[in-house]
């Protein structure tokens, strides 16, 4: 393909000058053996904005460089090697053991230069290689050795021993050292400066990282993941907690029902529209702003234009679901849901694309301010429709779907009122153009998560077979083993891009630290998860419920689910490091493996032929997350992380050396 054409491409293929780009685009696709389907993703997204530059922009429609904004001259992209961008985050994506795959995003904001250019001198003061923030206290008193000894993320106090004991009293010794000394800041070095000493550190194979910086940077990125994750996923959770005091039977439809509008919906508008996690913010980074909108308006477009038909099969759903699980009423039921869910189809695509609207400007907040708007309203409204106005359970459905519509339009007045507009401009006809490539670049990501995620939809189909108190325990078993899976996920992701930064800057040893500790933090959440699981195996079921039988049926099956949480953190956090060394395919087959002839298998064997019902399928789905995390956890052990470097730096090399030839006369 030929990526001449078009205005100023440099931004998008890598600069001849300047840093190097860490990110983890930098060497894929080659590094991965994917089929050809899935490969080579970037040359689309040239040809996409190559076409968007020509046939989009003109005099009123300004191309305004990172370079030239805002006065910072020295600001490029390429500056930011280590920055933290949550690319491809579909929050509360809902049910366990899924990872969603995403694209990676190519181009930093001047949000992630800064979040860059602070993480690198943390890493340098951490070496020594510049003088740390506050001068080091003197102070011998123990406490300040033991914090030192376990908390410092100082390379140099976890390297050698610092005794823990009082050194005697002599009478030079200040009778308050180091106060004078902890209080005066030191200067931090230019920019330009710190960008020079980290090259040639990192030149000098003397950046080193310890346990306790990148443990405090996993945490630092994932927390307010966390935080937004649950936050939307809560707008599922007032639904079930408030279906589930209407009785069984709605109890049961409304995990029929979410699961069959998260297959044949959700899941595939997150799927399709992580291609703006590529287009959006190359096109921020390419300095053509106004781009930004049009993408997010083409895939808003035709992400309304899909949903036409998905509309006409939910308000014809009752046969379909009718023939899936033996009880009417409950399939009746969750066509009722479904039907009024359609009211909440254009929010639902609206806000995915939104979201990479503000991601690509550096605005990770935005949706997370949202949340907390929109999701203590739809506790509210479900409250006041199901049981102050005696809506019932059409009221929940209507709840969910008001604020499906609320959230986007909350995004909107954060980026009318309070930032983002820069990258608006106006609705335009050019948003139903060049819709091919854009369809081609979608595609491949939607449908490894389809395919992932359908498992879980033929294991509720399953449960619907044993009765309705059966699938009404699954309603809560789903919804409460998801809630515990937007713990380990966002942790995954934060991984993932710290790896994948780490890697790209030749960190390779430091990556590995990274890994190493993601793993036990990922241990520990399972555990934890397992720990709430098994000591309030009853107590959680009534939360949803107060039907002795469906308490019954959840009490006995979570114990399963405890379990399960160990391998679930555990191969969430695995496929977020495979990801980051640029080998989430060996994750994808994994995790299709694991399912369908892993899990999948054993679910329905025991389910059906041992008689264990839902306990059986659950096993099955435990068994797969086992086989999973062993695989991910083995392949990593033996990997060489050298290698990946290696394909990272010929792939820069390769992009620079195309740089320099576009900037050659012929």
């Amino acid at each position: 393909m030929d990526n001449s054409a078009g205005s100023d491409p440099q931004p998008i293929n890598g600069r001849s000058q300047g840093r190097r780009q860490s990110i983890l685009a930098e060497f894929l696709p080659e590094s991965l053996p994917l089929p050809p389907s899935f490969l080579a993703t970037s040359p689309i997204v040239r040809e996409i904005l190559t076409r968007d530059i020509a046939e989009c922009s003109s005099d009123d429609e300004q191309t305004v460089h990172p370079s030239d904004s805002d006065g910072e001259s020295e600001i490029h992209p390429a500056d930011a090697k280590l920055a933290f961008h949550p690319n491809g985050v579909a929050y509360g994506s809902g049910y366990s053991a899924i990872a969603i795959q995403g694209i990676d995003r190519p181009v930093p904001n001047p949000t992630e230069v800064e979040e860059s250019l602070q993480a690198e001198v943390d890493l340098l003061r951490d070496n020594d290689i510049i003088p740390p923030k506050h001068p080091y206290s003197q102070r011998r008193n123990f406490f300040w050795r033991v914090y030192r000894r376990f908390f410092s993320t100082r390379v140099k106090d976890q390297e050698e021993p610092i005794p823990i004991f009082h050194e005697p009293a002599t009478e030079t010794t200040p009778l308050l050292p180091g106060i004078a000394e902890a209080d005066e800041p030191l200067p931090t070095p230019p920019r330009e400066e710190i960008y020079e000493v980290f090259e040639e550190a990192v030149a000098a194979h003397i950046i080193k990282t310890t346990w306790q910086r990148e443990a405090k940077t996993l945490i630092q990125y994932a927390v307010p993941l966390i935080v937004a994750f649950l936050l939307h996923y809560s707008v599922t959770i007032g639904s079930v907690l408030t279906v589930g005091r209407l009785g069984m039977v709605e109890l049961a439809a409304v995990n029929l029902a979410t699961m069959t509008a998260s297959i044949t919906c959700y899941v595939p508008v997150q799927g399709l529209s992580t291609c703006l996690d590529t287009l959006c913010a190359q096109a921020y980074g390419s300095g053509h702003k106004h781009l930004v909108g049009l993408q997010a308006q083409r895939m808003t477009w035709l992400l309304w234009i899909l949903m036409i038909p998905i509309a006409v099969l939910w308000w014809f759903s009752e046969p379909i679901l009718s023939s899936l699980v033996p009880d009417q009423e409950t399939a009746s039921l969750a066509a009722l849901f479904l039907r009024i869910l359609i009211l909440g189809m254009p929010g639902v695509a609206a806000l995915e694309s939104g979201k990479r609207f503000v991601q690509s400007q550096g605005l990770f907040n935005a949706t997370t301010y949202a949340l907390m708007i929109g999701a203590p309203l739809s506790f509210l409204q479900n409250y006041l429709f199901v049981f102050k106005f005696g809506w019932s359970f059409a009221g929940a459905a209507l709840a969910m779907a008001i604020t499906q519509n609320l959230l986007p339009l909350l995004l909107v007045l954060y980026v009318r009122f309070v930032n983002g507009m820069e990258c608006w401009n106006g609705l335009t006809r050019k948003a139903f153009s060049n819709w091919g490539p854009m369809i081609r670049l979608a595609l491949p990501g939607m449908i490894m998560i389809e395919a992932q995620f359908s498992v879980l939809e033929i294991l509720t189909i399953a449960a619907g077979q044993f009765g309705t108190a059966q699938l009404a325990a699954q309603s809560i078993l789903v919804t409460v083993t998801s809630t515990s899976f937007n713990i380990p996920f966002p942790l995954a992701i934060a991984t993932s891009t710290r790896v994948a930064n780490l890697i790209g800057a030749h960190l390779s040893d430091a990556a590995r630290v990274t890994a190493k500790v993601a793993i036990v933090a990922g241990f520990v959440v399972g555990a934890f998860n397992l720990t709430l699981f098994t000591t309030l195996n009853e107590t959680i079921p009534r939360i949803f419920t107060d039907d002795d039988e469906v308490v019954g049926i959840a009490k006995q099956v979570i114990l399963v689910c405890a379990l399960m949480q160990i391998f679930d953190a555990l191969a969430a956090v695995s496929h977020g490091i495979l990801r980051g060394v640029g080998r989430q395919a060996i994750g994808g087959y994994a995790n299709l493996f694991s399912y369908y002839v892993i899990a999948l298998p054993i679910s329905l064997s025991t389910a059906f032929a041992l008689d264990w019902k839902l306990s059986g399928l659950w096993a099955g789905l435990t068994a797969g997350l086992a086989v999973v995390s062993a695989l991910e956890l083995v392949y990593l052990y033996h990997a060489d992380w050298e290698s990946a470097v290696a394909q990272a730096e010929a792939r820069m090399k390769s992009e620079d050396v195309t740089a320099e030839s576009k900037l050659t006369p012929a």
